[in-house]
């Protein structure tokens, strides 16, 4: 995976930097593994705008996910590496050998045509999925269930990664990309391996067309409104606005959102690195 820079021919091309695209192998999806996807433009079922700043976007459809890998001791064959419009990862198209076809994430580094399995008896190689009581202490992991059979939850956006870095009884210690250390039972299952497409990090726009394409609006800040659209609106001049607050007046920075009394908190080890 690479990114492409170009040259400023026109003004939205000066600043565009996107990627190439070279993992890719097919241009259509599998028809059985996708659904029409009804976007909402920011509205709820009575049609008043609960988010802003949404709405447009390129028509998209919805490929299904196995998110679950529970078609344990059968081998897979990766068939192809796919673009996907919801997420910012790679997908691959699975052939099973029981002729059943799935999508995962696709991690870095697998290849068209590699082999794949799942379950406490495959081995801890790229793209496998195991619980993680089978996999060796240290290796690097995505795609992780909280709980035994849900699906995987956590690390699954392009390049990141989380480390199994011990075991505790019947749970595993693992660092999660936020720099968050917790526990996650042993049974639950993690995919070996990176998530694909790492220099998506890397990507810029380089113009507003682009960004209403994947459905975003343009976005004006409280601190040009008026005090009567926002808690930080008004002044004379340019004025700082405040504390960064929302419009219904709560604290957008520094106020801690989690509850404190709830129960997962108690498998969490070292906070998230704070900023």
């Amino acid at each position: 995976m690479a990114v492409r820079k170009f040259k400023p021919v026109t003004p939205g091309q000066r600043h565009k930097i996107i990627g190439t695209f070279e993992e890719i192998t097919a241009s259509v999806p599998e028809k059985s593994l996708v659904c029409g996807k009804r976007s909402t433009g920011g509205r709820n079922n009575t049609g008043k705008m609960t988010m802003r700043y949404l709405g447009g976007g390129h028509k998209r459809k919805y490929r299904f996910i196995d998110f679950k890998r529970e078609k344990d001791g059968v081998p897979a064959v990766v068939k192809t590496i796919e673009y996907d419009p919801n997420r910012s990862a790679r997908i691959a198209l699975l052939y099973y050998a029981d002729g059943e076809k799935r999508y995962i994430i696709a991690p870095n580094g697998l290849q068209v045509g590699a082999t794949l399995m799942s379950g406490k008896d495959a081995a801890p190689e790229i793209g496998n999925a195991l619980p993680l009581a089978n996999i060796p202490v240290g290796t690097v992991i995505h795609n992780i269930e909280l709980r035994p059979g849900q699906g995987a939850l956590l690390v699954r956006s392009a390049g990141n990664f989380a480390q199994l870095t011990s075991r505790e009884g019947s749970y595993c210690v693992v660092k999660l990309p936020s720099g968050e250390t917790r526990q996650i039972l042993s049974a639950c299952k993690a995919t070996v391996g990176s998530v694909g497409n790492s220099d998506h990090a890397l990507e810029q726009s380089g113009k507003a067309g682009r960004s209403r394409w994947l459905g975003r609006r343009p976005h004006n800040r409280g601190v040009v409104m008026n005090p009567h659209d926002h808690p930080m609106g008004g002044g004379e001049g340019r004025q700082s606005g405040g504390h960064p607050r929302s419009r219904k007046g709560l604290y957008a920075k520094g106020l801690k959102t989690r509850a404190p009394k709830k129960l997962s908190n108690k498998y969490i080890i070292e906070r998230a690195n704070k900023k």
